[in-house]
């Protein structure tokens, strides 16, 4: 009797709260899908990828970002991120609405973002890299997801980090030659 009621218990735990969480889940990936495929002005993606933790003076990273109507790349270098170069380029909606689905499609938006207690990446990875991948509406984050090259840090990204990352650099022509001057 009692096996059969810690049963039903269960199987009505996993069909009532189950479908909540799959449910919020589906609901955040269409709030930043549709954040990630919008093409009006003010909207943006951008990635930014950290190396590992040394030195202020060799502490390099940089950041890609691209709008319905620019494109720039930055280098930093130190904690307080200063700036080494910049690319700046334009960019066009049809362009834009090109590499949003091509971001689309590499699952950018499926990962489920860590609340914000839990999604402070100092000091992971030490070794290694940290990659950042952040869409945006104005002034709001509307999805920020991280991985890491270190096995124990595999961070809130559900996709290809270097499907991704290959993605933002060939929108910067040029962007292999400038960030072979930084150590990452």
């Amino acid at each position: 009797m009692i096996i059969a009621i810690v049963a039903l218990v269960s199987l009505a735990r996993a069909i009532f709260f189950s479908g909540d969480q799959s449910s919020e889940t589906t609901q955040q990936i269409d709030v930043s899908r549709e954040a990630l495929l919008n093409t009006s002005e003010g909207h943006r993606v951008q990635m930014t990828i950290r190396g590992p933790i040394v030195a202020d003076e060799t502490f390099n990273s940089y950041r890609i970002t691209v709008t319905p109507s620019s494109r720039s790349l930055v280098t930093y270098t130190g904690y307080l991120g200063g700036q080494i170069d910049e690319i700046r380029l334009g960019n066009n909606i049809p362009a834009y609405e090109e590499f949003v689905h091509a971001l689309d499609k590499a699952n950018l938006p499926v990962g489920t973002q860590f609340p914000e207690d839990k999604d402070d990446t100092r000091g992971i990875c030490a070794t290694g890299r940290i990659y950042e991948y952040e869409i945006i509406n104005g002034d709001d984050v509307v999805k920020r997801l991280w991985t890491s090259t270190c096995k124990g840090s595999p961070g809130s990204l559900q996709a290809s980090a270097e499907q991704l990352t290959n993605l933002f650099t060939v929108q910067i022509p040029n962007a292999r030659e400038a960030l072979n001057k930084i150590r990452i």
